[in-house]
């Protein structure tokens, strides 16, 4: 694996994932309580021997930057690496990136530099775990220039996928984007061929792309250079190289999921409070999910009620009643509150004693969630201030409302409160 280069790509603007992308890039997201979601694939390279890591993005890239140069420092007599490498303007390239392969491409220059056969491709908004090195070893043994991993997946969820179809050898031969009626059942295929037990090839018969790719090196600049107008690898650049190419396919039937909107993204991470075995665990010695170390006290507990819930460190909470929610670090919880179906994710830092009570004695609003409130179905984003006795019920159901003025919006029925916002006392939602 020492030849082989990781790519992840961060992704635009995160619009799907808006308002937590507001202030930082994608792959910056918090998630389950002291994790971001770029800590997933660069740890899943880490695990299968891939230690230099490049990590492509365009927006809000300060946070990003930070964590991984302090969660992911080499030892000096390495030559491994987790950097980010923003999108720049030059005389070449007068644009931003157009999309992922043109994110590729505007980096190929650096990419040459190093002395690898394969380039790995990843998406930095997947929940899984994966050995890279087994997908990688199946590249090579079937002699392909690209290799694209897949998920077997049932009829009912075929048509919201890009599927793909294969010969008897694997080759990855036909695309169809999200087919439906009869161009839907002409993508079936045996997936047997791929490893699928001939039960499970009967009930899920379409494979669809995982967005995670390898490419043979110059098989990749040749492409990337040759289809200079091309952007993204999944719509055009990997679908235009089926017939001239050999294209083979890789199977993953394990849990993986694509976290890239509001309601993807807080179902994830409340399902690992699942009991007695969430479809994710961090809780893996083998194949551990790294992050940036905070040395945080331990969490206290203050005569409190907690139910299928994960706790991150260095919270405060006192006599209230917590249910299958996950807390961020630093979540301060008053007495009296109760909090079910919750992401919280925490704060940045902690305030002192005397200023928090300082401005309880002003009738300001201290970090976390103030006495009597009680919170259901919802995102808190870092270093909100929500007072006493406030609602957050989305009592009117609303799905969707965009009301930023006052500190929080609705996306798919879940009212996400934005980092650093203040919701005053009493206030309903």
């Amino acid at each position: 694996m020492k030849r082989v280069l990781g790519i992840i790509l961060g992704g635009g603007a995160g619009t799907r994932l808006y308002p937590l992308t507001k202030l930082r890039a994608k792959p910056a997201v918090p998630l389950a309580g002291k994790y971001r979601l770029i800590d997933i694939p660069v740890s899943n390279c880490i695990n299968s021997g891939i230690d230099k890591i490049y990590v492509l993005t365009q927006f809000n890239s300060a946070s990003l930057n930070r964590h991984l140069s302090r969660g992911y420092n080499f030892s000096s007599i390495s030559d491994g690496f987790v950097e980010v490498l923003a999108a720049y303007q030059t005389p070449e390239h007068p644009d931003w990136f157009q999309g992922t392969a043109d994110a590729v491409r505007q980096y190929l220059w650096l990419f040459r530099e190093w002395d690898a056969d394969e380039y790995l491709i990843l998406s930095g908004d997947h929940l899984y775990r994966m050995d890279y090195s087994d997908f990688i070893q199946r590249h090579r043994e079937t002699g392909a220039d690209i290799t694209l991993s897949v998920i077997p997946i049932d009829e009912r969820r075929a048509s919201s996928f890009g599927l793909m179809k294969i010969d008897n050898n694997g080759r990855v031969i036909d695309f169809s984007e999200k087919p439906k009626g009869e161009a839907l059942k002409a993508m079936q295929v045996d997936t047997t061929t791929l490893g699928l037990s001939p039960e499970d090839a009967r009930q899920k018969p379409y494979i669809a792309s995982m967005g995670i790719y390898v490419f043979k090196r110059d098989v990749l600049i040749d492409l990337l250079e040759k289809h200079a107008s091309q952007t993204d690898f999944g719509k055009e650049i990997i679908p235009g190289a089926a017939d001239d190419y050999n294209l083979q396919a890789y199977l993953f039937d394990d849990y993986w999921e694509d976290i890239g909107t509001i309601e993807s993204f807080f179902e994830a991470n409340l399902a690992l409070t699942m009991q007695p075995k969430p479809s994710f665990s961090f809780y893996d010695e083998q194949a551990p999910i790294y992050t940036r170390s905070r040395y945080l006290p331990p969490t206290k507990l203050l005569d409190c009620e907690v139910k299928e819930s994960i706790i991150g460190e260095g919270c405060i909470l006192k006599e209230c009643n917590i249910s299958h929610s996950v807390l961020g670090i630093r979540t301060r919880i008053e007495s009296g509150c109760k909090i079910e179906d919750v992401l919280a994710m925490g704060a940045d830092y902690y305030e002192p004693f005397a200023e928090r009570q300082n401005m309880n004695d002003s009738k300001q609003i201290p970090i976390g969630i103030g006495e009597g409130s009680t919170i259901r179905r919802a995102i808190i984003d870092k270093n909100a201030r929500i007072g006493q006795k406030v609602l957050i019920l989305n009592k009117d159901r609303v799905e969707e409302a965009d009301r930023e003025s006052e500190g929080f919006y609705i996306r798919s029925g879940i009212v996400v409160v934005l980092k650093n916002a203040v919701i005053p006392d009493g206030t309903v939602i």
